[in-house]
């Protein structure tokens, strides 16, 4: 299995083949695919807002109550949330970027 993907891959540097993802609109099921994404990543960045909010009445209670692992969970609970909204925001970004990178390999 090994030695038959070693041969394809060099046969594919080979004979120059160029895939070029982002000119597949034309496929069916491309708009679809593409609300999909964009439901789950609503739903992603409400599940952000809501650990943000739970995160920060945890930390806040936790502080007054003087419960430190309250606390230490609610703070971490708003960092983690808040990265997690950062990933989604920059998701297309950072896909981008890593695709040009790949794409830039010789």
């Amino acid at each position: 299995m090994h030695s038959v993907l070693v041969r394809l891959l060099a046969a594919g540097s080979s004979t120059n083949i160029n895939i070029q993802p982002g000119q597949a609109g034309n496929l069916p099921g491309d708009q679809t695919l593409v609300a999909l994404a964009s439901g789950v990543g609503h739903w992603a960045l409400l599940a952000s807002i809501v650990g943000v909010i739970v995160g920060g009445v945890m930390w806040a209670f936790g502080h007054f109550s003087h419960n430190y692992q309250q606390s230490y969970s609610g703070r971490r609970g708003v960092i983690v949330s808040g990265v997690a909204a950062l990933l989604i925001g920059a998701s297309s970004q950072i896909i981008g970027f890593f695709f040009t990178q790949g794409v830039n390999l010789h």
